[in-house]
């Protein structure tokens, strides 16, 4: 994940922002596998990297990569194997096995620790929720609960709309229907504001103008003074709070049709 944001809203149709670096999304048992806070780094390995003996490594050992290269791909960071890439197994008694251990169990056990650190000590006041008092949870949470129908509330940016013209996020009925990509250090997802929730978002049915603005400030965009994005201009979301809700579109396939809205959250001008 990256603080700024090299990628033209306008692409969103025709090449949008990918929500993992794997072709194809990983499957739920896998993802559960993954920790609920903290980042995954992807590690693509092929043919020449054999003499690492990665096919023998066994989930859950603890390994020290050294001289591993790290690229971009979407705004998503992955490792890259090299020849001189070198591994070594770390006993669970090493001093930064210990340290990484501690860490982890003292942000899981935190009430408000499942916030991305980068937006300590506290979050961005553009949005505001109706769950004030609810914990925060991460996007693996999200994607892993359980329930397939579930209510969260999160610390996410907002890296992507669809569409990205403000006089296209209604319908000609008049009805909300954008879709957001959103991030924090753990997952993307893609979240619907649609109709009375949409309605909440905005604070009502809002000029083209405001609604420009405000989506705008969920974007990171500057430098305009319409509110519209420059070219060549890095934008940086803010972190912000919203709530997402689970759904499904089809009871055959609860879980295969699993997508998400956020709802109780409000746009503060």
């Amino acid at each position: 994940m990256l603080l700024f944001v090299n990628y033209r809203l306008n692409d969103e149709m025709e090449n949008s922002l990918p929500l993992q670096f794997e072709p194809f999304p990983v499957s739920r048992d896998v993802l559960c596998g993954f920790p609920a806070v903290g980042t995954v780094l992807r590690v693509m390995a092929d043919q020449g990297n054999e003499k690492l003996g990665l096919h023998l490594l066994k989930r859950g050992r603890w390994v020290k990569f050294v001289n591993m290269v790290f690229e971009l791909h979407g705004g998503l960071w992955h490792g890259l194997l090299m020849p001189s890439t070198k591994l070594r197994y770390l006993p669970n008694d090493d001093p930064l096995v210990l340290q990484s251990q501690r860490s982890y169990e003292e942000r899981l056990s935190s009430k408000w620790a499942r916030m991305p650190l980068s937006s300590f000590p506290w979050c961005s006041h553009i949005t505001e929720t109706n769950y004030e008092d609810v914990p925060f949870v991460t996007l693996m949470n999200v994607l892993t609960d359980p329930e397939v129908t579930a209510k969260f509330r999160c610390v996410v940016r907002v890296i992507g709309v669809f569409p990205w013209k403000a006089e296209d996020f209604r319908s000609p009925t008049g009805t909300y229907r954008i879709r957001l990509t959103l991030e924090d250090p753990t997952a993307r997802i893609h979240a619907f504001v649609y109709a009375e929730d949409g309605e909440e978002f905005f604070g009502g049915y809002s000029a083209v103008d405001v609604l420009t603005r405000k989506m705008s400030k969920l974007l990171g965009i500057t430098g305009s003074d319409d509110g519209t994005e420059i070219a060549g201009i890095p934008r940086n979301p803010p972190w912000v709070q919203c709530c997402i809700k689970s759904y499904y579109l089809d009871k055959s396939d609860v879980w295969g049709s699993r997508n998400y809205r956020i709802f109780a959250t409000k746009v503060v001008e």
